[in-house]
């Protein structure tokens, strides 16, 4: 066996499980669960039209590259999305079966192994990367995101011989769990360290499309490579999906984009790799790329519940509405683990300890005394565990 899969630490949601073993929640309380982020709001029916329409395409093999008209579709929607003066849909392009399978393999195909190799991620983080690092045969690196660096990590820290021996840079840009956006400014200036050390980028920006701004949408890494002039993207990728955007996290639709060097490359691994899109769902996706209709009635859904839950929330929990993104970080007097437990005993509510999204890097785990509440289930749900945390807060 991989010698490296003994490296691999449990997934947090069986770290959950284990928490909760023995317990016996209130049974007069309905379950309400905002560990997950897995939405939960309605499929645009046009989408599942066209998927429905389609199912004779399971007769076909579908090609790793994805067919033409989706490449074109995600190509015309990232350059309205991010003000992009051209995308080459054939070579700066790729669909992929959810960015979590991507975003994993990535790591794979373009880390070099060997005991000096570094992979840099946000902390706390969505595991995929440090799995990704450990199975590359890589070393991963924790940049932690704390309140004194805006939730957003902390390069400062880093230094140049780290800067020399990282190999890829997991960016997520709106930040899970921290819903922290980080400039365009900041951006450009990590495309610039990226030639200057020759580091890809890896941009995970799943979460850019819930944002609180009709006005103000979280920029992208491909539009800071055109603000500083790297217009062919080198050494930058981009990962987005349908999950959250368009409510349709079981279709498994998403894309890589940027370098077209490194996309040629990505896309010989996962020919052997075997994960092509299946053609309805392809069809299906194009439905939805074409269409910001749905987007701008799902973002405010989320606004709604934002106001309703953090109006239940003010001056009992230190919280702050997100940039982006649709969870909430807020902060905890004592041990998130000990809270967790508590109310899912009492209130029947189950939320993340913010703890296991995060490793001990510099001496501290910046998750700790946290949680992560997906605001995901329907409005009255999510005002309902509000008052239940509330209540569990007061009880001590």
């Amino acid at each position: 066996m991989n010698p490296h899969l003994q490296q691999l630490q449990p997934y947090p949601f069986e770290r959950l499980r284990q928490l909760f073993a023995g317990l016996t929640p209130a049974a007069d309380r309905q379950h309400i669960n905002l560990s997950i982020g897995e939405p939960r709001h309605a499929a645009p029916p046009f989408v599942l039209r066209a998927i429905a329409d389609n199912l004779d395409k399971l007769a076909n093999y579908p090609a790793t590259a994805g067919i033409p008209e989706l490449r074109e579709a995600i190509a015309a929607w990232l350059q309205r999305r991010f003000r992009l003066p051209a995308v080459d849909a054939r070579e700066q392009v790729l669909p992929v079966s959810g960015t979590r399978e991507a975003l994993f393999a990535f790591a794979q195909a373009c880390v070099a192994p060997g005991s000096g190799a570094l992979v840099m991620s946000p902390n706390p983080f969505y595991q995929i990367y440090e799995g990704a690092t450990l199975l590359a045969g890589a070393q991963p690196h924790f940049l932690n995101c704390t309140p004194e660096s805006g939730l957003l990590p902390d390069f400062a820290s880093v230094t140049t011989d780290q800067w020399q021996r990282c190999q890829l840079l997991y960016l997520c840009s709106p930040g899970n769990p921290t819903g922290a956006v980080m400039s365009l400014e900041q951006l450009q200036q990590l495309v610039g360290l990226a030639l200057e050390h020759d580091f890809i980028i890896a941009g995970d920006e799943c979460y850019s499309e819930i944002y609180s701004d009709e006005d103000s949408p979280p920029p992208g890494l491909l539009q800071a490579c055109v603000a500083a002039g790297n217009r062919d993207y080198r050494n930058a990728v981009v990962f987005h999906s349908l999950s959250k955007r368009s409510n349709l996290p079981g279709l498994r639709s998403g894309f890589v984009a940027g370098d077209a060097a490194v996309l040629r490359q990505f896309l010989l691994y996962r020919t052997y790799h075997g994960c092509a899109m299946p053609l309805h769902h392809q069809l299906g996706s194009i439905a939805a790329w074409h269409d910001e209709q749905h987007v701008r009635a799902n973002r405010q859904l989320y606004r709604d519940k934002f106001q309703a839950v953090l109006a239940v929330l003010d001056g009992k929990v230190q919280v702050a509405a997100p940039d982006a993104g649709f969870y909430l970080w807020p902060q905890l007097a004592d041990s998130d683990t000990g809270f967790a437990r508590r109310l899912f005993e009492r209130e029947h509510v189950t939320v993340l300890p913010g703890s296991y999204l995060a490793r001990e890097a510099d001496g501290i785990n910046p998750g700790e005394n946290r949680l992560r509440l997906a605001l995901v289930a329907e409005p009255g749900q999510c005002v309902e565990a509000a008052r239940r945390i509330v209540r569990c807060l007061q009880a001590g």
